[in-house]
This record gives C-alpha cells, sequence and structure tokens, in this order.
C-alpha cells in the first residue's frame, strides 16, 4: 500500500512541478511587460542579441537596403503628410467554405486607407459550397471600381492553409504580403499602421494585437477574450521586450515577403504554420515586431464545438511544432535563457497534459493522504506550488484590468475580473481531456485534417448561430469522458467531506465545474440544427 500511495504522490508532484515551472516562466515575460513602458520601442530595446553569423546576416541587409523606396515608411513613422510612394503589398485572404463573413471581409479589406495602385488583394479560395460564387461576385464588383483583386482557386487542397499561402505566393506581386483570416475585420489604417515598422532591415513580421467584435455575446466569448487578451499583450509584448523568440498569430499581420522565402516557405507538415514559420525566420535572424497599441477586430467562436476544433488545432500544431523545431532551436546560436525560454514556448499546449495528470490523480492521492502523513509526509509540502497559481493571478489580473485596453474603470475592469477569472480556470481545467488528446496526437505524428472554424458572423447578443450549416453534430468519446469526469470529480468532493480531509476540495470543485460546464456546452450546441 505504501508503494502505491508514493508512485501517485510522485505523479502529482512531479506534473505539478511542470505546471509551477511553465508558470514561473510566464511571470519572467509579466516582469519583462511591466518592466518597460508602453512607449514605441527602439530598435536597440527590441533588436536580439544576434550570433557572430546572425550580426554579419543584418549587417549585409542594412547595407543592401530595401528593393523599393520607403519614404512612405517614413512619412508613416513620424505622422507626417504622406509621401509617395508607399510600397506594394500583397493582402492574401485564405478561405474555406465561408458563407456567412465572405461579404463583410471583402468590404473591410476594400476600404484600406491606403493607395490603391499600391495593393492587391488574393481572395486565395479553397471552398466547396455556395460562398464560391458569392466571392466571385464581389470579386467581379471591386474589379470594375479599380481594384487590384483576385479570386484564386485550387484544384486539388493540398496542404490546407499553408498549402494556399505556398501556392498563391507566386502569384504575389508585393514586396510585403498581409494575411487575414475570414472572421477579422481590420480597421482602415492598418497598413500605414504596420508597413512603416519595416524601416527596420532586420524586421520581417509586424503583428498586431487582436481585438474581439464578440466580447460580450456569451460566457464562452468572454472567457476566451480574457485568455487571448494574456497573449497579446503579456506574452507577446514580453517576448518582444526581453528578446526572446515570439510569433506570428496566423493573421493579422503582415510579413516582409524576403523574409518568408528566406526561411524556407510555408509548410504544411504541422497545424500551425505560422508558429512553424516564426520560429524558423527568427532563428535566421529576422525580427518580429509585436504592436500592441495597432489592433485588429475578430470574431470569437461563439459555440462550444466551435472552440472545440480551434483548440485541437492550436494544441496538436504546438505540439507538432516543438517536435519539429526544438532540436534546432537547442542547436542554434541563442543563449541557453532565450532557449530554455523558447522551450516553455514551444511546449506550452502541453501544459494541458499535465493540468489532465494532477487533477486525475489527485483523486486516489486524496485516499493515501493520511497513510503518507503517518510516515512522515507534511501537506506544507504542496504550499510551495501555490506560486504556479499566484503567477497567473498576477498575469492574468495586469492583462485584464491594469493593460485594459476597453478603457472600463479600473473597478469595473476588477469585479469583472474577479467574476470570470475562477471560471476561466475551471473550463481550462475542464478543456483539459480534449487538448491532451491533441497533444498527444502531436507528439505521436499522427496526422490529421486541418479544421477550420467556422464563422457565424455574430457581433451582439441578438445574433445566433442556431441555423447555421456549419455546426457540427457528432458526439465524440471525449465529450462523453468529460461527462464521466465531471462525475468523477463530484464524487471526490463527496469523498472529502466524508473523510473530513478538505486539501483538495477547492481543486476537486473547480475540476468538477469545468468539466461539467464543457460537457453541457457541448451537447447542448450539439442539438443546434
Amino acid at each position: 500500500m505504501s508503494s502505491i500511495a508514493f508512485i501517485v504522490l510522485g505523479i502529482y508532484t512531479l506534473s505539478l512541478f511542470y505546471i509551477t515551472l511553465y508558470c514561473v516562466l510566464q511571470f519572467n515575460l509579466l516582469y519583462f511587460y511591466k518592466k518597460k513602458s508602453n512607449q514605441q520601442l527602439s530598435v536597440e530595446e527590441s533588436a536580439p542579441i544576434p550570433g557572430p553569423a546572425i550580426a554579419s546576416r543584418q549587417l549585409a541587409l542594412a547595407e543592401a537596403g530595401p528593393a523599393q523606396p520607403f519614404s512612405g515608411l517614413d512619412a508613416g513613422l513620424e505622422d507626417e503628410p504622406e509621401v509617395q510612394p508607399w510600397p506594394f503589398v500583397t493582402i492574401q485572404l485564405p478561405v474555406y467554405n465561408e458563407l456567412y463573413v465572405m461579404e463583410r471581409l471583402i468590404d473591410c479589406i476594400t476600404q484600406f486607407d491606403y493607395p490603391k495602385d499600391r495593393f492587391e488583394i488574393q481572395i486565395v479560395d479553397d471552398s466547396t459550397d455556395e460562398s464560391v460564387e458569392i466571392t466571385r461576385q464581389k470579386v467581379e464588383a471591386y474589379k470594375a471600381l479599380g481594384f487590384q483583386i483576385e479570386q484564386i482557386r485550387r484544384p486539388v487542397r493540398q496542404g490546407y492553409k499553408a498549402g494556399a499561402l505556398k501556392d498563391a505566393m507566386p502569384f504575389a506581386k508585393g514586396e510585403f504580403i498581409a494575411i487575414f483570416d475570414a472572421d477579422f475585420l481590420p480597421k482602415r489604417d492598418f497598413l500605414k499602421k504596420t508597413i512603416p515598422h519595416f524601416k527596420d532591415p532586420s524586421v520581417g513580421v509586424v503583428q498586431t494585437r487582436w481585438e474581439h467584435i464578440n466580447e460580450d455575446y456569451s460566457l464562452i466569448t468572454q472567457l476566451q477574450a480574457l485568455q487571448l487578451n494574456v497573449h497579446f499583450t503579456v506574452e507577446q509584448a514580453g517576448r518582444m521586450r526581453g528578446n526572446y523568440l515570439l510569433q506570428f498569430n496566423g493573421t493579422a499581420g503582415v510579413w516582409r515577403r524576403k523574409t518568408i522565402d528566406d526561411a524556407g516557405g510555408w509548410e504544411a507538415d504541422t497545424l500551425t504554420e505560422d508558429l512553424d514559420l516564426s520560429i524558423r525566420a527568427q532563428l535566421k535572424g529576422w525580427k518580429i515586431h509585436f504592436l500592441e497599441d495597432v489592433t485588429s477586430p475578430a470574431e470569437l467562436p461563439a459555440e462550444m464545438n466551435s472552440l472545440k476544433s480551434q483548440q485541437f488545432r492550436w494544441m496538436k500544431g504546438g505540439a507538432e511544432t516543438a517536435k519539429k523545431m526544438l532540436p534546432t532551436v537547442w542547436r542554434s546560436d541563442l543563449s541557453p535563457w532565450k532557449k530554455i525560454q523558447s522551450t516553455a514556448h514551444l511546449l506550452s499546449s502541453t501544459v494541458f497534459l499535465f493540468v489532465f495528470i494532477t487533477g486525475f490523480s489527485s483523486v486516489p492521492l486524496l485516499f493515501y493522504l493520511d497513510d503518507l502523513i503517518n510516515m512522515g509526509f507534511s501537506k506544507n509540502f504542496f504550499a510551495w506550488f501555490m506560486a504556479g497559481l499566484l503567477s497567473i493571478i498576477a498575469i492574468y489580473f495586469v492583462a485584464n484590468v491594469q493593460a485594459t485596453h476597453k478603457n472600463l474603470p479600473f473597478g469595473k475592469s476588477l469585479v469583472r475580473f474577479l467574476k470570470l477569472f475562477p471560471m476561466f480556470l475551471a473550463m481550462s481545467m475542464g478543456l483539459s481531456l480534449h487538448n491532451s488528446v491533441a497533444v498527444i496526437e502531436g507528439w505521436r505524428g499522427k496526422k490529421s485534417p486541418f479544421v477550420r472554424t467556422p464563422k457565424f458572423n455574430i457581433k451582439s447578443g441578438k445574433d445566433s448561430f442556431a441555423k447555421n450549416k456549419y455546426v457540427t453534430a457528432k458526439l465524440s468519446w471525449t465529450t462523453i469522458f468529460e461527462g464521466l469526469l465531471a462525475v468523477y470529480y463530484t464524487g471526490a468532493i463527496a469523498a472529502a467531506i466524508w473523510l473530513q480531509n478538505t486539501t483538495f476540495l477547492f481543486f476537486h470543485l473547480t475540476l468538477a465545474v469545468g468539466f461539467g460546464t464543457i460537457f453541457y456546452y457541448t451537447v447542448r450546441h450539439l442539438k443546434v440544427k
């Protein structure tokens, strides 16, 4: 019996240690985020410390200069009157069956405040439904108005989004490539706010912060916004200010075409082609510049099955990219600390696997605690792991209260945070099984199709996805297991009361609520026809 107790304790402790270590490394990003002001960083502050090979390469880039005149870039950065010519930009819109948002997307992009003769729009359309004809009609209408816009159709949807972007590159005329997913509605001044930052010849990517069109639509969208706000403040800005590797987020950003080519181009061997290319580009010496104050509004998944499909792709793709790129990162000339931070970044999806293991093993551990205590073990040992929880609380507080971009009064932001954060923890734990399956598949190398997240054109509480043709109607084994796990942790709560041992009571309550909520919303939204 004692050996089993120590095995369970070991599994629980090692998993909890992994989670705590990750959270503390995240706190390091918060340190850099808070250390430097939100003012525009100088080139010296934002530049990574290069090794000899990278330094010589950047010097060569600076001496060679850009391929086209950059007078417009200087004007944009200094907020002076526009000076022509602005660099030519290709805007790529990779889409697949986006019936409900195609018209608003095209209308939005054509409203850019940028010289009409200095940009082109490529709609890389792999659709198989009636959205193809809607797009064709829109393209013809805007062509008649003088826009350089094309609908590119591929005979075979090979490589999914990465394949679409790769196949469209030979037709692109721009020195810079702006990319938007179908659910985004970038602001009119997007290009004039981003392109000037390429004045620095070592900048290969400019990424903007995502805003949320439908944040207040439901609890699901509010919790997603809570998490994304962390990524697009503390994580992205913290990595840039700490001179760590960061990432292009797949959309709402601009690439220097030369950077894509130099890094080896788009590759479809992972489900997160954006993260993959980002790492390869930065290891070649290019920089990613993140603009926290330039926003690109987008639609959050409004129903649970869409959210799960997005999470699965992100988590599995993250594991695939980690498996692919970690050996290269550790062979690079990055400093040891930067390699550690890059490893934490690439392994971020793997945290869900350890969250699941920690939660599952805590139930049998509850029954062995008295035996362990009788053998000299102290429950106070677990207090060391509070560092992880406190780190996460601090990070989410800063990102959603102190750094909020909604201009809400501090008191209102604080009350909102206190209401949402406990539920965010619960639902994150509730997604741990689903995301763990994705991570395991990614590390095993099991291939699966790129399942895009359907968009419903939901902007307010008046909108509905009830009759949307893209809603899935399949009940998976993971959903059934999520329901059983809700029962499992509810039983653990009852056992704690019976044993008069409340060590894990709050933890098990959070897990029970989390898995129960995920199960409820998944089944409820499956019934939508």
